[in-house]
């Protein structure tokens, strides 16, 4: 499973980098350096559901080992060549990470011959595989780890790992260190909560309890990202807001939010607004990049885990705008054709999110396929659909994009019979 899954990355990577070159040498594309966000409009297509939507069960591909010969065919573009060799050093440390971490297995060993407080500091610097459950606790007690192992495990997690993440692109180093005690030892607490709704639970008692905390920003982004998790859209945007009020440059509420923003579900439901939303949904994305792009000059002596994080960022707010112009391209659910150079903006983003991250997102493949298929491209359409269902496979996406490829094949079946019936009858 994880070599299909590894495959199915490089591939893309091979196939984003091609369909990039695609778009730049088409006529009326945008130029390479644009910068806006995608999020497409299923509503597009030719089907009434949205594989877009969020899927709880969908935590993106990931890979086990990295070969160079998967990346030598990258040699369309310039820009290309350099996305998927940053894409490759990517992978190589996430391998070595990964080969760093602890098992379970592996603490319960080192309990057997080591003080608890030497397994406390390897599990702090070296990080474990596992998130700590009631039952994996209950296990390493057992095996006599401490009330400091215990406390180490939690902080070293997966899912801890990941909102610390998220947490740096939130608020500045400054109101981090700033933070009083009490605060920061709640924020950590939010931080390890193993399910959305108990993050919520933290979220709202630490608004309560710290009414005009510095770190209020933060955590509203963190109770965003639990209700992203649920599916509740519109208190995505609701807490996102919150956040982005008490410190409008939050990056992580400003990506949660422009996430949401074009989803075709959430402009069903707010139809009147439609317009004003995407307004505000381009607004926000082109600010999220502005913050990326200046925390990356900022940051030359940045940890790699940061620009990393930075960089997946990027690739999540230009898919988001990439779905602005989908939408935009499709001018409302009663317009008669596309806008093409919306369309052509909708394909250089989605282009762009493709390439500029390690962990292509199968959605933003979906959605590269609607676009090339409203804009008449139909080849290219087959194959965004393509990789589409081959890095979603388990879920509705590779059913829908299956869906897809079938109707674009009896289109160009027929397009060919009605050009072979022009040259019979010689129209």
């Amino acid at each position: 499973m994880r070599a299909g899954r590894f495959l199915c990355v490089l591939a893309v990577m091979v196939f984003a980098g091609a369909l990039y070159a695609q778009t730049t040498a088409s006529p009326g594309a945008s130029s390479p350096g644009a910068s806006s966000l995608g999020a497409s409009s299923l509503g597009t297509s030719s089907t009434n559901t949205d594989p877009a939507a969020p899927d709880p069960d969908y935590h993106g591909p990931r890979c086990g080992v990295v070969r160079d010969d998967y990346m030598s065919p990258i040699t369309s573009t310039q820009v290309a060549i350099q996305a998927q060799a940053a894409m490759r050093k990517q992978l190589e440390d996430e391998v070595e990470q990964r080969r760093m971490l602890l098992s379970e297995k592996a603490v319960e060993d080192e309990l057997g011959h080591s003080p608890a407080a030497t397994v406390a500091k390897d599990v702090q610097a070296r990080g474990v595989d596992f998130d700590l459950t009631p039952a994996i606790e209950k296990r390493l007690r057992k095996a006599n780890a401490s009330d400091e192992v215990i406390a180490a495990v939690r902080q070293a997690g997966p899912k801890v790992r990941a909102n610390l993440a998220k947490l740096s692109l939130g608020l500045g180093s400054t109101a981090m260190e700033n933070a009083p005690q009490d605060q920061a030892r709640d924020l950590a607490t939010i931080l390890s909560q193993s399910s959305p709704d108990k993050t919520l639970a933290w979220v709202d008692r630490f608004a309560k309890k710290y009414p005009v905390s510095a770190l209020l920003s933060c955590v509203y982004a963190f109770g965003a990202d639990a209700y992203q998790q649920q599916g509740d859209l519109d208190k995505v945007v609701e807490y996102a807001g919150k956040s982005l009020k008490a410190y409008p440059d939050n990056l992580m509420a400003l990506v949660l939010r422009v996430g949401v923003l074009p989803q075709p579900q959430y402009l069903r439901s707010h139809a009147t607004d439609r317009d004003k939303i995407l307004q505000e949904a381009q607004s926000d994305g082109g600010r999220a990049l502005e913050l990326i792009q200046q925390s990356s000059k900022a940051g030359n002596g940045m940890a790699a885990v940061q620009q990393k994080h930075l960089a997946e960022a990027a690739s999540q707010v230009h898919g988001s705008l990439g779905m602005v112009h989908l939408e935009l391209a499709a001018g409302g659910r009663n317009a008669n054709s596309p806008n093409k150079a919306e369309l052509a903006k909708a394909e250089m983003e989605l282009n762009t999110a493709l390439t500029a991250t390690a962990h292509p997102d199968p959605r933003d493949c979906y959605r590269l396929g609607e676009a090339y298929a409203l804009d008449g491209k139909l080849e290219a359409a087959i194959r965004a659909f393509a990789m589409a269902a081959s890095l979603s496979q388990g879920t509705l996406i590779k059913t829908y994009a299956e869906q897809q490829i079938a109707q674009l094949e009896r289109r160009k079946a027929q397009g060919a019979l009605a050009s072979n019936a022009g040259l019979v009858t010689g129209k």
